[in-house]
């Protein structure tokens, strides 16, 4: 039995009584939902494909893993993504990271962007990572921990600041990004202003936070794109809802698997069976003609060999063909 060394008793203990064991059908019908994201907390998470896999990969090289094991892991993966090609459960993004990215790349805005952000907690360090997959690269960040706002700049390759120097900063921007965790507002008319460096071209500005960085005199005497969490939540809960409106398409779609993978299963039974019927057969072959039918084989000729050589192949093949199907239909039809 493998037992993970790093754990304790008393953490096996408790592991033990969260377990939730699924047998037969159901155990497999399980591992389908889980990896077509149907019982994730995030209903239409693809990733959950590749951690499934990770995790097969990582057990496999364990020993862990066997025949029923792959069959299983294999048709899980196919059903996922059957799941995620025809329907629409992964289709509008429910994470306020996705949704601020979206709106941004709707407004046109370009890689090139001069990105500023305050803030380098988790929530603006995620947007920051995802910003920099879709290719955006000029970014500034102030933080009042300095070393935080080092370690994401470091990352970012950007410059980094101190809050306290958020009113000297003079380079301007194009897009401004905020989440802190202040009860009052971070951006103000006079620290705005200073930001802007005279520019007057009308800016983005996303605000994370709760309550919000922005003063709402800022929205009213400037020209600005203003994306905040609020409405991000509710399109995200909007987005979420159509997600779930999908999941009787989706459990359709898995029934059908489910009924391949139980034709795929009883099929494989019976190659595991009848898996010695070939080496049997050519071993029947091999004793006819190199033992009972010798003395005949011997007498003749080299040509004659050879077609009596293919013919015998060919029995052989065809007979293994015909047996195999013929026990698969048998075996198949008395356990329906």
């Amino acid at each position: 039995m493998f037992i993970n060394s790093h754990l304790d008793e008393a953490t096996l203990e408790l592991l033990s009584t969260k377990v939730e064991i699924y047998e037969g059908e159901k155990a497999v019908a399980h591992v389908f939902e889980v990896a077509s994201s149907l019982k994730s907390l995030v209903v239409g998470e693809r990733e959950i494909i590749t951690q499934v896999r990770k995790a097969y990969e990582f057990c496999n090289l364990l020993g862990l893993t066997g025949d029923f094991i792959r069959m299983v892991v294999k048709h899980t993966i196919e059903t996922a993504k059957d799941v995620f090609t025809n329907s629409e459960i992964a289709k509008n993004p429910v994470s306020v990271v996705s949704l601020a990215y979206r709106q941004l790349r709707d407004l046109g805005i370009k890689n090139e962007a001069r990105i500023l952000m305050i803030g380098s907690g988790e929530t603006n360090t995620t947007m920051a990572n995802y910003l920099q997959k879709h290719k955006y690269a000029n970014f500034t960040i102030f933080n009042r921990t300095i070393g935080n706002a080092e370690k994401l700049a470091n990352k970012l390759d950007a410059k980094f600041y101190d809050l306290k120097e958020l009113s000297n900063y003079s380079k301007g921007f194009d897009v401004l990004i905020t989440c802190t965790g202040s009860t009052e507002a971070i951006i103000n008319s006079k620290n705005y202003a200073q930001l802007l460096a005279g520019d007057t071209n009308k800016k983005v500005i996303i605000d994370l936070a709760l309550p919000a960085d922005v003063d709402k005199d800022v929205l009213e005497n400037n020209s600005i794109h203003y994306i905040n969490i609020s409405s991000l939540k509710a399109q995200a809960e909007k987005n979420l809802q159509l997600r779930h409106d999908e999941i009787s398409k989706c459990s359709a779609i898995i029934n059908t698997k489910l009924q391949e993978f139980e034709t795929l299963y009883h099929e494989r039974k019976v190659e595991l069976a009848f898996g010695e019927i070939p080496k049997q057969v050519k071993a029947i072959k091999d004793l006819a003609l190199n033992e009972v039918f010798l003395k005949e084989v011997n007498s003749l000729d080299d040509k004659s060999k050879e077609v009596l050589d293919k013919v015998l192949s060919y029995v052989e093949k065809k007979y293994n063909a015909v047996a195999m199907k013929t026990a698969k239909d048998v075996l198949l039809n008395k356990e329906q």
